[in-house]
């Protein structure tokens, strides 16, 4: 059994201050308040459930779409930041690319765990308005109708490369004004992948359509999207107005200011906000370092840019994000918690992780009171001790 005593847990409405969490085999099997003899001393620090990131394209130097050992070792390195389970994210890319990330994805999932949890991947997908594409390459996008173009591919090949590692593809984002897009998102949701709305020029009648269709999240909500207007309020004013809908937000304050993130959480509620990342190969590197997304070269400062000066992701990671969530947008320890690590899991059926409790997986994180990451604990185990 391990005892972390003298620490403040945070549960999903509350906080049990000085208490004592335990972990036997992979659960939690017990939080009281007070110190627990033979436990480890970790008074004055935070408990919290392990962070879930649903959109992470990299980190370190490492993008999904490498290839090799990429994403083994992008799972080995997350837990410092404190997360325990991820979704590797691609960028739209041709068949070839897409059927050998999906392959890495797969055999990361099936070996024995190297660091964080690998979930299936989100494919930020071909099927984008170029019009939004932001840092997609303009080359590999396609109408979910489109046919093989001379020499190159078509909308055929990619739903191919889709269909035969269906277990491992969790999310699409999916621009629903395209032709034929209501009946591609139909479709996925029938063969068990979530759909994410995004990187669209959609109306709020477009928006409305795509979630009727059946999709239930929106990708990094008020980017790469129409501004929010109070006459058209357009795919953003659909996604806040839905109950049906949950919704990323980057949390570094630089593709979302923190008033827009408070604003965005007090119409959804924290239970329906997943905070990412939209973490690139950027991440964890310093200022001016360069490095690339889907073989595009991006140079870090507050975020990820190509060399014509488009955004291209953030350099953001997840303890950032938390911290973003706390000091910046102002949410309780509770609620950050919930938009971190709760609502994530829940979003991704994950039944018994995302959060503090009696019985939960012991995905757990340990913070200092700077809300810096000293511990991280996945099934029970310590993966990472700063």
């Amino acid at each position: 059994m391990t005892l972390l005593s003298g620490v403040d847990i945070v549960l999903p409405n509350r906080i049990v201050t000085n208490g004592t969490l335990a972990i036997e085999g992979d659960r939690i099997t017990d939080i009281v308040a007070g110190m627990r003899a033979g436990g480890e001393d970790l008074t004055g620090h935070l408990v919290l459930p392990g962070f879930i990131d649903v959109h992470v394209h990299g980190l370190h130097g490492l993008d999904t779409l490498d290839g090799d050992n990429a994403i083994d070792e992008i799972s080995r390195l997350l837990p410092r930041f404190g997360v325990t389970a991820f979704c590797p994210t691609s960028i739209a890319c041709p068949p070839e690319d897409l059927r050998r990330m999906l392959s890495a994805v797969r055999r990361a999932r099936e070996a024995p765990p190297k660091g964080a949890r690998v979930l299936p991947a989100h494919l930020e997908s071909n099927f984008i308005n170029p019009e939004y594409k932001g840092a997609q390459p303009a080359a590999c996008l396609r109408g979910p109708r489109e046919m093989v173009r001379e020499g190159e591919f078509g909308a055929a090949e990619i739903l191919d490369a889709i269909r035969a590692a269906r277990p491992d593809v969790g999310i699409m984002t999916i621009a629903p004004e395209l032709d034929g897009a209501l009946e591609l998102i139909s479709e996925l949701v029938k063969h068990g992948h979530r759909v994410s709305l995004g990187h669209s020029g959609a109306t709020f009648e477009e928006g409305m359509a795509g979630i009727e269709a059946g999709a239930t999240q929106a990708t990094h909500l008020f980017n790469r999207m129409p501004p929010l207007g109070h006459r058209s309020p357009g795919l953003a004013g659909a996604v806040l107005a839905h109950d049906g809908v949950a919704t990323e937000v980057v949390c570094d304050a630089v593709h979302v200011h923190p008033t827009m993130i408070r604003m965005a959480i007090a119409a959804k509620h924290p239970e329906r906000v997943m905070a990412i990342t939209d973490g690139t190969a950027g991440a964890g590197l310093p200022q001016g370092a360069e490095t690339t997304l889907g073989g595009r070269r991006i140079t870090v400062r507050n975020a990820a840019y190509l060399e014509d000066g488009t955004i291209a992701g953030s350099v953001l990671t997840m303890d950032q994000a938390f911290a973003v969530a706390v000091n910046r947008v102002g949410l309780s320890l509770p609620d950050a918690a919930t938009i971190c690590s709760t609502t994530p899991a829940r979003e991704m059926g994950l039944n018994g992780f995302g959060v503090i409790a009696e019985g939960a997986s012991a995905d757990i994180v340990v913070l200092d009171r700077t809300l810096r990451v000293v511990r991280t604990f996945i099934g029970g185990k310590l993966v990472y001790r700063a």
